[in-house]
């Protein structure tokens, strides 16, 4: 009781004359002897027997209990109908044990017989008699004093229990194995009554939840107390229990949705939870360390706490044999060495998925259940969708997600990111208010994004004028108008007439027909630019130019466009591309600006907004840098830019190389490194995403990276 309390009421019954005014009281002495009878009654208190028990009431790594929402509502909007339901890492059981209905089959593993029990007990087949369940655990709970030692009072009492618990533990683990081996109780009564005790040993245990250590002060004097499970037998139809490895069941089980929650790190859960698998074999076997741990555990070892997880993971996926598979996995650190960070990175885990089937990736806020030591911000889980390939529909399948449809830019401009979309666009969010694509350049990245709003922003006029033009105008009186120009200068057109016309092949190409016409369209393009005419005939003539010079390149030299001619025309590949282009940009919420990037303001932003940069490589000698286009200064302004989006908790993703020409770019990777920033390596081949893999490597000339604070 509070101190100021005491000191009030004493003065109340002062003034009430029911105690002497000059009486001293020691109002110290009094709240330590209030404050220790209430907690005598709270460690005397011993639970109703008859309060039943549930699933969900145990504290465990990793328990997905908070998140059964989340996941229903995934496999409810994105999964067909389904009739069973395979939890390969079973945990506490709590995730199937939502999904268990009588029209579901429920197939759930764990390499822990400790989880194993639990799963008989709630989503078990057997009979059993609940009358005798409960007479046994009121004969548990009412026994007379314990003096004798036993196994857990000798290794776990004034540790892992207090010493009165550990003798009652002790004997009723001997109580319940005496009852099974005289046929008093079948196997399903067993795992009742087991459960029932290892969930009372968790209200009581000397720990932080599990078993890999024990606080040093003898903190909980609760008395031991077992309950009786609730079970709900009537959902329990046809449901399959395992205790194995889960990469040799998955060979010989069939489901409709597979869910999988493996271990995230080293930490085994052989070792957070070997005194609840000691108790549950009773094999008496010898223990080691402050722990207490089993000697041999190597039977309760997942290759998935070790560098081999991802070898395993995927081996596991491909002997999968199912319509979904729902990976849950979350985002503790990034894969390394560590004995915290994850064993499988999020690249690996995705591209695994995706030689099986259509991805998606959803994420939500999540607070999990830790030791009691640690306090992680902004941690989350996300929950990787496959839908697998369909048989009779396999090569259209993969086909679609290799070849995934990406609007290409009609502009084959410098840097483009074309090629390495399908692999950026994976790092983005999945819901985004605003999307700004700054540097747009060609707008690959920006036309194929979903969001709210795209927004597409480039300090050249001219392309931005170029794009809203592509918007405004009709496709076919587009077309008829580059016709016309391409008539009156007297340009190839191959699309109608073909190279032979042209006493050209495509090898060679037709920049020796078109170099006169070509000449005379960019002297006439160069005069109008110098009087910043940018109507609709200019920006017209601009494209042409475009489509007929070297590699479609946009080159200027003191505001003149000094391209040469090049091998190609206005051909039907480039005619297609730009109708596409031109339908996408009217049917999307997408505006363009002509803005400096130092010039975007920032108290409008949203958190939901995101940012794309794709500015010119310091390290590149590409058209669009010579002249310095690009400067050192102008590197560490996006850099002090793009810090303060992320004060503003603001994502982003910004693409650069690391390594040019085996030269490294030291200011890029200082600047990441600095700020905790994920630098994300992209290439063809997606073998590995871990930055400490790749930093030294010196095999490719080039090296595309991410960076992204998310």
């Amino acid at each position: 009781m509070n101190k100021i309390i005491i000191d009030k009421t004493i003065t109340y019954l002062k003034n009430l004359n029911i105690i002497p005014q000059n009486l001293e009281i020691n109002t110290d002495l009094i709240s330590k002897l209030i404050l220790e009878e209430q907690e005598e009654k709270i460690n005397n208190h011993i639970p109703n027997q008859n309060e039943t028990l549930e699933i969900f009431n145990r504290r465990y790594l990793g328990s997905k209990t908070k998140l059964i929402s989340f996941l229903r509502n995934i496999i409810d909007n994105e999964c067909g109908e389904y009739n069973s339901f395979f939890d390969v890492f079973g945990g506490t059981g709590v995730v199937s044990y939502s999904f268990n209905t009588p029209k579901v089959k429920i197939i759930i593993n764990d390499l822990l017989k400790s989880n194993q029990i639990a799963y008989q007990t709630w989503l078990g087949t057997g009979a059993y008699d609940i009358n005798k369940i409960k007479k046994y655990i009121y004969n548990f709970n009412n026994l007379p004093k314990i003096i004798e030692d036993n196994y857990v009072s000798i290794n776990f009492g004034n540790s892992f229990f207090s010493y009165e618990n550990a003798l009652k533990i002790g004997y009723i683990r001997e109580q319940i194995q005496s009852l099974e081996l005289n046929n008093i109780i079948n196997e399903r009564e067993k795992a009742i009554l087991l459960t029932s005790l290892l969930y009372a040993m968790d209200k009581v245990a000397n720990t932080c939840g599990h078993y890999d250590a024990f606080r040093k002060k003898m903190d909980s004097k609760r008395k031991l107390t077992l309950q009786i499970p609730k079970i709900n037998n009537e959902n329990n139809f046809g449901n399959e229990i395992y205790n194995t490895d889960s990469n040799l069941l998955t060979e010989h089980i069939k489901a409709d949705i597979v869910y999988i929650d493996p271990p995230y790190n080293s930490r085994q859960y052989g070792d957070a939870y070997h005194l609840l698998e000691n108790i549950v074999t009773w094999e008496k076997p010898e223990v080691t360390g402050v722990a207490k741990k089993m000697v041999n555990r190597s039977n309760i070892k997942s290759k998935y706490c070790t560098v081999a997880a991802p070898t395993v993971f995927k081996e596991l996926i491909d002997n999968l044999d199912c319509k979904y598979i729902l990976v849950s996995y979350n985002n503790m650190g990034e894969k390394g060495a560590g004995r915290s960070q994850a064993k499988i990175s999020d690249i690996e885990i995705l591209e695994i998925l995706k030689s099986k089937g259509e991805v998606k990736v959803f994420e939500q806020d999540y607070q999990f259940f830790t030791t009691g030591k640690s306090e992680i911000s902004g941690h989350k889980e996300r929950v990787f969708l496959c839908k697998v390939f369909t048989k009779n529909n396999l090569q259209k399948d993969i086909k679609k997600i290799i070849n995934p449809t990406i609007i290409k830019s009609p502009l084959n401009y410098t840097g483009g990111k074309s090629k390495l979309l399908p692999q950026i666009k994976r790092f983005f969010p999945s819901n985004i208010n605003t999307f700004y694509d700054v540097f747009t350049g060609g707008a690959n990245v920006g036309i194929n994004v979903e969001a709210n709003k795209i927004i597409c922003i480039d300090k050249q006029k001219i392309l931005i004028e170029l794009y809203k033009l592509f918007q405004q105008i009709d496709y076919p009186n587009l077309e008829k108008d580059i016709d016309s120009i391409i008539s009156k200068y007297n340009l190839s057109k191959t699309s109608k007439y073909g190279y032979e016309s042209y006493n050209c092949c495509s090898s060679k190409g037709l920049a020796q027909f078109n170099k006169s016409g070509y000449l005379q369209l960019r002297e006439d393009f160069n005069n109008l630019l110098q009087k910043d005419n940018l109507n609709k005939n200019t920006l017209t003539l601009f494209f042409v130019l475009i489509i007929y010079s070297f590699n479609n390149q946009i080159r200027f030299n003191k505001n003149k466009l000094n391209i040469p001619v090049g091998k190609r025309d206005f051909n039907n590949s480039i005619r297609k591309k730009l109708k596409s282009f031109c339908e996408t940009v009217k049917n999307k919420n997408i505006s363009f600006k002509t803005q400096d990037f130092r010039e975007i303001p920032l108290n409008s932003l949203n958190k939901n907004d995101f940012f794309y940069f794709d500015p010119p490589y310091l390290l590149a000698t590409a058209t669009y840098n010579e002249n310095n286009g690009w400067s050192e200064q102008d590197e560490l302004d996006l850099y002090y830019f793009i810090d303060n989006l992320n004060t503003l908790g603001i994502k982003f993703a910004f693409s650069n190389v690391l390594i040019h020409k085996n030269k490294k770019h030291f200011l890029l990777e200082n600047w990441a490194n600095s700020k905790n920033y994920k630098i994300n390596f992209l290439n063809f081949h997606y073998n590995n995403s871990n930055y400490q893999k790749h930093k030294t490597d010196s095999e490719s000339e080039t090296l595309e990276v991410l960076i992204t604070n998310f």
